[in-house]
């Protein structure tokens, strides 16, 4: 059955469109946060682990990167989504061992991820063996050989890839891109390819590093705060705190999305008295609702405003002494910009150009500006060209390397940036590799890998043989399913470290393994010591993560146990395979790095900068920033300078009949896991098979509100794509455009559909059209 057969199976008779909401959080977010973890987890369970996550020495949550306060923390410092992540996590329901006998690979096709997920917990490692159509259980030490022998038996160690999710702490990650160096390629994709590579790229290429440049209390410090193509209420609602305290001290905030959200409009703080009783706090000053893909053609016109008011008013807008003493290219910027088509901007916007100058006055007004963005932006065309115009608006004002000012990018993922500066990047730059090889003496490779599209590229044209993954949902999250799904059947083994059912363990090589590893919630005993991890959040704060409950099942291994043991078995030691031995691997200590986490981290602070201390920093109450140069404007690019670049509008077109559509995700949703089958901001309930539209849309369309459609994606050269019997909804989004739910709308995004300069998928911009559906 292919993936189109068997969404059209499962039609939601149940769904409901409501209203929408224009408030976020408040008391309904209490009740659907705290109600499924008593109910699922108890009294007792529930208490623990709320009164320990994200408080200090207790425990990361596994959800979003949003920064801890580092001050003044609340006793109950998690927002609903938090909760249900732990929840999800942290149920005391495990799949039986029976499971696998009764349930095969065929059958759990037809199965969605809400299904999967709500089995429970993994609690033994299972195998697929080839020709077979079931899991089996099978021994630790029998699964860590099979591993071994298979990528021992490879022609070269480039025929297999390593999979990172951002929930993998850093000391895991480190052990993870050691084992895979030490096994000689740089096949490293990871979620970074899929969501912030554009980010990274950009702010590299601008500024010469690719992080966020404001630490946590910058926001509150910023008298303008420009929210881009971000939902704050459903993916990091604890940012609204922030927000909060923004507003209440004077600042504005300005948001520019496709669709109105929720969390920009209203909150209603739940720690607060006005959040619970009273209508809670207004957040954006302006909305401005843009056309899908226009970002860029709005920062450039607000740049412009800026010059021009310069010109008006001569040395009294842009900071000279900054420009002139820390940045190239303001002479080119303002030659090309000179030239820009009002027009084409207001096409490529869709918005007025009296909402452009609301936007530049407030600029202007503002001495500390923080821009702050996610997928919106990332999963475009023109993307990493686009988070250079935001570089390039903050420079003109000197808005880097001050107080309450600068370029946030918000990470989606718990430690996706932790994950990166430890390592997990296909083409990590020289210094890490140097510094890698002197610290264990083995020749490091220094081709560049595969990133997560070029993997599925390698899967589908024969060229990688293994797949391993270390958490997340790869098949699922990757764009276009149908391609993704067919090249992972093609791998001979796959292999899957997880601690809960999703689609990518159904959808398998010839051979698959499943290693179920102990959660962030539990805790971590080696040789009966608790060790514990840590993470570095989207401000680039580093701190350390301890369990605070008993493992769901005894034998689970951690994740660091899990990638020990696999570099054992395939590189020599105890347990390894006679494969491993012709590798002729570098003494590298993974049995003792097993037993005691502070041995990874002296190792660790050798190798990557800001690291140093690391045992004792992140021992320190609310661990430790690491340094980031552009907060105290210095800039490590090639000229020693920040760069002010000049880039080329390209004006989306949207050819008559179809529609831009863009992918999103639910309020109960993080990343591809479903909590439950509701998007109560938006009005819909029990159903995920919908395609937002704005009214007018529908009418030019000839098209009703309610009526089934077949979403049909188009990309030259080849076979249509299909994502079957959507209901429509009639949905204020911008004029032109459409949404639909991810992962299952993946189906529709091309894998050579990619960004420039990043090659992430470009979900945010897909050429559709919507076809009645018969009867």
């Amino acid at each position: 059955m292919t993936v189109n057969e068997q969404r059209a199976t499962d039609p939601y008779p149940d769904l409901h469109v409501g209203h929408l909401e224009d408030a976020a959080v408040g008391v309904p977010a209490i009740v659907h946060a705290m109600v499924p973890a008593l109910d699922d987890m108890g009294l007792g369970r529930t208490a623990k682990l709320s009164l320990t996550i994200n408080q200090d020495g207790g425990f990361d949550c596994m959800s979003c990167a949003w920064a801890d306060p580092p001050e003044h923390r609340h006793t109950l410092e998690f927002c609903e989504n938090g909760m249900k992540a732990v929840t999800w996590e942290a149920t005391p329901v495990t799949v039986p061992t029976s499971f696998w006998a009764e349930h095969s690979l065929t059958s759990l096709l037809d199965r969605s991820e809400y299904w999967l997920g709500q089995q429970g917990r993994l609690v033994e490692p299972v195998h697929k063996p080839a020709g077979s159509d079931h899991y089996e259980p099978i021994s630790w030490e029998a699964a860590f050989a099979l591993i071994g022998e298979r990528l021992g038996a490879l022609e070269s160690p480039d025929r297999a890839a390593f999979y990172t999710s951002g929930r993998v702490s850093n000391e895991a990650a480190f052990l993870y891109q050691l084992f895979v160096r030490a096994y000689g390629t740089n096949n490293l994709p990871d979620c970074s390819n899929m969501c912030h590579e554009s980010s990274g790229t950009a702010l590299t290429e601008s500024i010469g590093v690719g992080k966020a440049t404001v630490v946590y209390d910058d926001f509150e410090q910023a008298d303008l705060i420009i929210v881009m193509g971000q939902n704050p209420g459903t993916n990091h609602p604890r940012m609204l705190s922030a927000l909060e305290d923004q507003k209440r001290r004077g600042g504005r905030i300005v948001a520019v999305n496709v669709l109105p959200e929720a969390g920009l409009m209203r909150y209603k703080n739940p720690q607060r008295p006005r959040g619970v009783i009273g209508r809670g706090t207004k957040l954006a000053d302006q909305f401005i609702q843009i056309r899908s893909g226009g970002d860029m053609a709005l920062l450039q016109a607000v740049s412009k405003r800026v010059l021009d008011a310069e010109d008006a008013s001569p040395g009294t807008v842009l900071d000279h002494e900054f420009l002139a003493a820390c940045t190239d290219g303001l002479a080119d910027f303002r030659t090309h910009l000179a030239g820009l088509d009002e027009a084409e901007v207001l096409a490529a916007t869709g918005i007025s150009s009296a909402e452009i100058d609301e936007l530049a006055d407030a600029y202007l007004a503002a001495d500390r500006v923080i821009v702050t963005w996610a997928m919106g932006l990332t999963q475009q065309k023109k993307s990493v060209d686009t988070i250079k115009e935001i570089v390039n608006l903050l420079l003109l004002r000197g808005n880097m390397g001050k107080p309450g000012a600068g370029a946030a990018p918000i990470r989606g993922h718990s430690n996706v940036q932790g994950d990166r500066t430890m390592g997990i990047w296909e083409q990590m730059p020289e210094r890490f590799l140097a510094a890698l090889e002197a610290e264990f003496g083995f020749p490091v490779p220094r081709e560049h890998g595969r990133d997560a599209v070029k993997t599925v590229q390698g899967l589908r044209d024969g060229e990688i043989d293994v797949f391993v993954a270390m958490a997340g949902n790869f098949v699922a999250a990757i764009s276009d399913t149908e391609v993704a799904e067919q090249a992972m059947r093609r791998a001979k083994l796959t292999v899957q470290v997880s601690t809960k059912l999703n689609r990518s363990h159904v959808v398998t090589g010839e051979e698959a393994l499943i290693l179920p590893v102990l959660g962030r919630t539990e805790v971590d005993l080696q040789g009966g010591v608790p060790q514990f991890v840590s993470v570095e959040d989207t401000v680039c704060s580093v701190h350390g993560s301890h369990g605070a409950i008993p493992p769901v099942a005894p034998g689970l291994l951690s994740e660091v146990a899990v990638v020990c043991r696999m570099a054992q078995a395939t590189l020599g030691g105890t347990g390894a395979s006679a494969g491993a031995e012709r590798l002729e691997a570098p003494d590298i200590p993974w049995s003792e790095f097993e037993r005691d986490y502070d041995l990874i981290r002296d190792r660790i602070s050798r190798v990557v900068p800001g690291f140093e201390r690391y045992n004792d920093d992140v021992r320190r109450k609310n661990g430790f920033e690491l340094p980031i140069s552009p907060r105290v404007r210095r800039f490590d690019t090639p000229t020693g300078r920040a760069q002010i670049t000049v880039n080329e509008l390209e004006h989306l077109e949207r050819p008559a009949g179809r529609l831009i559509l863009q992918t999103l995700r639910s309020h109960d949703q993080f990343n591809t896991t479903i909590y439950s089958l509701n998007d109560r901001y938006r009005g819909i309930r029990k159903g995920r098979d919908v395609v937002f539209v704005h009214p007018d849309d529908l009418a030019e369309l000839g098209l009703a509100d309610g009526q089934r459609v077949d979403v049909v994606s188009e990309w030259p050269g080849q076979a249509d794509r299909v994502l079957p019997a959507q209901r429509l909804v009639a949905y204020p989004t911008a004029r032109g455009c459409a949404a639909a739910y991810y992962p299952e709308a993946n189906v529709l995004v091309p894998l050579e559909s990619a960004a420039d300069g990043s090659n992430t998928p470009v979900s945010k911009a897909v050429i559709v059209r919507l076809e009645p559906v018969a009867g």
